[in-house]
């Protein structure tokens, strides 16, 4: 069976998900796929809203909603909220990696992380985060042009 027909949540195991992630990000072992799911989902937790953190966190299975809310605040998230580019450099100086790694490590996690939550869900929380964060979750982006 292909890791791309895993059916998503509520049925996926923790296990699966980090068996997703480490063959989309090509990782050489489980470790390194878990370290890239808790680092990204921790750095997530932290943008998203107690409400947004909530729903999604139901969407995952419990060791990885466990990683996105350890993290967070328990009412608003950052206080400065990060653009997705901003967001793979401030993982990166806390992971202690490269820029271009952790944009490998949050595209291979959070693209799992939107087959499992759905279509619908992923872009209502792109349209809630500051201008990056669909090519993170491997969608496209679209810009609207400014009124004149």
């Amino acid at each position: 069976m292909s890791l791309h027909t895993i059916r998503s949540a509520p049925g996926m195991a923790y296990g699966q998900l980090l068996e997703r992630v480490r063959y989309d990000g090509a990782y050489p072992t489980r470790e390194r796929a878990e370290r890239a799911v808790r680092d990204v989902l921790g750095a997530l937790g932290r943008q998203l809203t107690g409400e947004e953190r909530a729903a999604l966190a139901a969407r995952l299975p419990a060791e990885a909603a466990f990683a996105l809310n350890a993290q967070a605040s328990d009412t608003a998230p950052a206080a400065e909220a990060l653009t997705g580019w901003g967001f793979v450099k401030e993982l990166a100086a806390r992971t202690g990696g490269t820029p271009a790694t952790t944009r490998w490590d949050t595209g291979a996690v959070l693209s799992t992380v939107a087959h499992l939550a759905g279509e619908d869900f992923v872009a209502r929380v792109i349209a809630r985060l500051p201008p990056g964060y669909a090519l993170l979750f491997g969608r496209i982006e679209l810009s609207r042009a400014e009124a004149a």
